[in-house]
């Protein structure tokens, strides 16, 4: 068997959002109070408006790492260990379920484009508020190539 070559692909925005769509396995770098990166494993997803939405709880580490410091990094993975990933930057922006209705369809949106049509989505906005959910919505910035491991290019 050959040894995997490692690539990189350049991609613009569309083709950005594209790869991400179908990938939800991701890890979230925040910054601390300090300055030092906080990284959190979560679940997301890619809103209608292009955005990497994560859905967490106020009080989580990466929440309000995101209200002081609203740029942040999303390594998203694929399903593989060892198949593509980006590093996406960008900005964040935190709704909480309590704020009402434009806070409530964010979710909405979020669990649409993830898993699809819910059953009761009457239900599932009260059981936002009564979670006391939080909404991440990341505004990507800059991203580097879609990017895969493997031995170095020959003559590299």
């Amino acid at each position: 068997m050959s040894p995997k070559t490692a690539t990189t692909t350049d991609v613009g925005l569309d083709e950005l959002l594209d790869f991400v769509r179908p990938r939800h396995h991701m890890v979230l770098i925040t910054s601390r109070a300090d300055g030092s990166p906080q990284s959190s494993p979560v679940t997301g997803g890619v809103d209608d408006n292009g955005r990497i939405v994560i859905s967490s709880y106020p009080q989580r580490a990466k929440t309000k790492n995101a209200r002081k410091h609203p740029d942040v990094s999303v390594l998203v993975l694929s399903e593989e260990w060892d198949d593509a990933w980006v590093q996406v930057d960008g900005t964040c922006e935190v709704l909480d379920a309590t704020e009402g209705p434009e806070a409530l369809e964010g979710f909405v949106e979020y669990f649409r484009n993830i898993a699809g049509e819910h059953s009761d989505w009457d239900e599932y906005r009260a059981a936002m508020v009564k979670q006391g959910k939080s909404l991440l919505r990341i505004t990507p910035t800059r991203w580097g190539p879609v990017a895969t491991g493997g031995f170095p290019p020959e003559g590299s």
